[in-house]
């Protein structure tokens, strides 16, 4: 039997306040065969929380259906590239060139690491980090290479990542047309926003955790955030794992997802992790962040944004 159990909180909260809006989600039973945390990224409070909701529901439980952690955290993150709801694969953020370039992260429990960066047109960036992290040597390949070996192991390529609206809105800001400089000035009074979507994933003592996104919107052509770079957007030890989501320069400036695993580490359980990780980022940075945690108690999510929808499964 499926069980899901939601949260969603649609308001700014004191970073003290967490466990009463930030979405403690309790396992249901001591230890679970399958336990899955998703979020839809943290940010302002979106227009229409109902259906991405839905989606979220979809993707905790495609995940849960799954039989190992790294299967559940790659089924969850692909439902939720493929909405335009959400800022990850299809209907991504555009750069300032036009094009939407995807990032992801993916790591387990026992330290194996795959991430890739500034792919255009692969809708499924996580699985194209799982390529990494099985089939190479390597943590982290980017841009072209990445978009390559991807094709390479039967992740779809040459994907139209911008949706109509996307496309136009970009033609309606005026978009340069000269090199980075122009690019640079255009984007300083449009840079901002954020989004990403993850899940993490325990299973019979293994934890994966997994991010994937769009990036920022405006950015400068090129730009990688902190989705990708391990122990920012994500992170996984024995203890549990963690995916972050939020202003990608400060999460990685302060390595939030790592900052959240640690606490596991400590003794803290899943919802102070991500609670005291998300208050000293705040204090840290003053920015907005959110952080969902797993581990084999339970899981947590926290918050110091508008919002951020999560939802979890169990089987």
């Amino acid at each position: 039997m499926l069980a899901v159990l939601l949260v969603v909180s649609l308001r700014r909260t004191n970073p003290a306040e967490a466990a009463v809006s930030r979405g403690f989600m309790g396992a249901g039973t001591a230890h679970p065969p399958m336990r899955i945390i998703v979020h839809g990224g943290a940010g302002d409070s979106p227009d229409e929380p109902e259906p991405r909701q839905e989606v979220l529901d979809e993707a905790a439980e495609t995940g849960a259906a799954e039989s190992d952690p790294v299967d559940a955290v790659e089924a969850a993150v692909n439902v939720l590239e493929a909405s335009d709801r959400f800022n990850a694969g299809y209907g991504g953020a555009v750069q300032s060139d036009g094009a939407v370039r995807t990032d992801a992260g993916l790591m387990t429990s026992d330290r194996e690491t795959g991430a890739v960066a500034s792919m255009d047109g692969v809708r499924e960036a996580i699985s194209a980090a799982r390529v990494v992290m099985e089939e190479t040597p390597h943590i982290f390949v980017a841009g072209e290479h990445a978009v390559d070996l991807a094709d390479e192991f039967g992740v779809e390529t040459d994907v139209d990542l911008l949706t109509p609206e996307k496309r136009e809105e970009y033609a309606d800001e005026d978009p340069p047309t000269a090199g980075p400089k122009a690019h640079l000035e255009w984007l300083e009074e449009r840079f901002g926003g954020h989004d990403t979507v993850g899940a993490v994933a325990f299973h019979e003592g293994e934890v994966a955790a997994a991010t994937s996104t769009g990036g920022r919107s405006w950015a400068l052509a090129g730009r990688v955030g902190d989705v990708p770079q391990v122990g920012s957007g994500f992170y996984c030890t024995p203890a549990g794992g963690a995916s972050a989501t939020g202003a990608g320069e400060d999460i990685a400036k302060v390595t939030l997802t790592q900052r959240a695993v640690d606490k596991l580490e400590a003794g803290a359980d899943a919802q102070t992790a991500a609670d005291d990780a998300i208050a000293e980022f705040d204090d840290l940075t003053g920015s907005s962040a959110g952080v969902i945690v797993c581990d084999d108690e339970g899981t947590g999510a926290a918050f110091n944004s508008d919002a951020m929808q999560t939802s979890t499964a169990t089987r």
